[in-house]
Order: structure tokens, then sequence, then C-alpha cells
């Protein structure tokens, strides 16, 4: 019977709340929420809209890869952002990271915790191995 299994970049510092940054189950893989923290410090990275998209999106991809994923595996993102009015700037950073075939994807205005401008999560999938 398989598994979940937890997903954690090793040199990241340990999450203070009750979540795990990844979870796969088979070839699925979940990414929880991720926003501007430098994830060796945990310290947050605020700035301009397209400094924390960016930040974000080095998170998720640190994660996709610490489970053998990549940007080019991922199915969906949710874009969570403080002031929807920031689309069309996170959405230049998000493209480039997603310059092939976009995943599908939902943006969402929301209030978000501390003073992130930006949170995303994805859901992707982990090749098999050759």
């Amino acid at each position: 019977m398989e598994k979940k299994k937890i997903i954690k970049v090793r040199s990241a510092v340990a999450e203070t709340v009750p979540l795990s940054p990844g979870v796969s189950f088979g070839r699925l893989l979940f990414v929880s929420g991720q926003v501007s923290k430098d994830l060796n410090t945990g310290s947050p990275r605020l700035g301009a809209i397209e400094e924390e998209t960016e930040q974000v999106l080095q998170n998720v991809e640190a994660i996709l890869k610490e489970a053998g994923s990549s940007s080019e595996c991922v199915l969906k993102t949710t874009v969570f952002l403080r002031d929807i009015k920031d689309f069309p700037r996170m959405n230049e950073v998000y493209k480039k990271h997603f310059p092939v075939e976009s995943p599908a994807r939902s943006t969402v205005g929301v209030s978000l915790a501390g003073d992130y401008k930006v949170e995303i999560e994805a859901v992707a999938y982990v090749p098999e191995k050759k």
C-alpha cells in the first residue's frame, strides 16, 4: 500500500506552523502555499510584487526539485494576491517560470498573513525515474 511522503528542502529551516512544505502520494505532489521568505533562514523577503513573486516561485521550485520534479511538471497553481491590482506585475514574473506550457491556474485576491503580497501553491507530478 502506498503512503504519503513528506517533502522538505534539506537546507530549509523547520516550519513554525503545522504544515508540510510538500506532500507526495504516488506520482502526485502537492506544494503548500509559499510566501516570499528565505527558506534557509525563515526570514521574510518583502519588497515589490515582482521581487516577492520571484522568491515565492524559487521556493516552489526548490520543493519541486527536492521531490524529483520541476516547474515543467506543474499541473495547477493557485495564486493568492493581497491586492488583485498587482496581477499584471505578478504575471510578468510568473510567466518567466512557465514559459512554454503554463499550468492551469486560479488567482484570487485575499487577506494574507504578515505583510506578504503573494502566496502560491502548486500541484505537480513526479516523473518516473529513467
